[in-house]
């Protein structure tokens, strides 16, 4: 197994994403802990893992001590920490006239100060076993969407605290630091979002080619599959590297005009 007696602290991991890289994780031979802000969904997800494997925590991430709770209780449950997965993100809607300042600190203390405060709590026991950090972003940290403004910066800003990261905790401490940007994912919290916008249940059905080439979006179970070649061994000493997962070239291209648009 790939993650063979590894301990994981995936944050977010409740639901969506963070959820399906957590069931991966414990599939590969891991333990992992369970973080969210839903305490029946995380201690669903522990419980299904079980206790020799998944072990939960429910708190807001921005609360003042809460990565260095998280950092206590793996250690304190299963002896080490080998990797963290900073995947717990707010995802809304704001634009530049819509987004006030205390919105917009909001966006940043959950999306990108709170990711370097796990790291920074972790990274004893991370140089420890030369462990590693994976980061979940977003393609939109490229530039991002008229109504993802605060969003798409504070994913912008996660990508630069990665590469920055990635060249320096490997130098001085021997510890990975790598980021995934996933596209359109089909998890439970988008499908939810799409029909509160007004469209059918089966909205993801038949998306235009545009968004969609291979006639459907990602799915939570693709975007873990890759997530455990950065968590694992084999990854060697790749560091300080982003890599998109979409599923067409999401810079430089040229979408049709004529497209029928999804609505945000």
């Amino acid at each position: 197994m790939r993650l063979s007696q590894k301990v994981i602290l995936i944050t977010g991991s409740a639901t969506g994403i963070g959820k399906a890289i957590a069931q991966r994780c414990v599939r590969e031979g891991a333990r992992v802990i369970i973080h969210g802000l839903e305490a029946d969904l995380a201690a669903a997800v522990a419980a299904e893992l079980g206790p020799d494997h998944a072990v939960f925590h429910v708190e807001d991430l921005t609360n003042e001590g809460c990565p260095q709770r998280l950092v206590d209780l793996a250690v304190s449950r299963f002896g080490r920490l080998d990797a963290v997965v900073n995947n717990a993100a707010l995802v809304a809607q704001g634009n530049i006239h819509t987004t006030d300042a205390a919105w917009f600190m909001k966006m940043l203390s959950v999306n990108t100060i709170a990711p370097f405060l796990l790291i920074q709590a972790a990274l004893p026991h991370l140089r420890a076993v030369r462990g590693n950090v994976l980061n979940i972003g977003s393609v939109n940290a490229w530039s991002g969407e008229p109504n993802l403004l605060p969003y798409s910066v504070s994913k912008g800003a996660l990508m630069t605290l990665t590469r920055n990261l990635g060249d320096t905790l490997m130098r001085e401490d021997g510890v990975r630091v790598n980021q995934i940007n996933p596209g359109w994912v089909l998890t439970e919290n988008e499908a939810k979002r799409k029909r509160d916008h007004g469209l059918r249940d089966d909205w993801y059905a038949d998306l235009p080619k545009v968004y969609a080439p291979s006639g459907r979006i990602l799915l939570p179970e693709e975007i873990a599959a890759a997530a455990v070649y950065w968590l694992a061994d084999e990854c060697g000493p790749v560091s300080g590297q982003v890599v998109d997962l979409e599923q067409h070239p999401f810079i430089g291209r040229n979408p049709p005009k004529d497209t029928t648009t999804i609505p945000s």
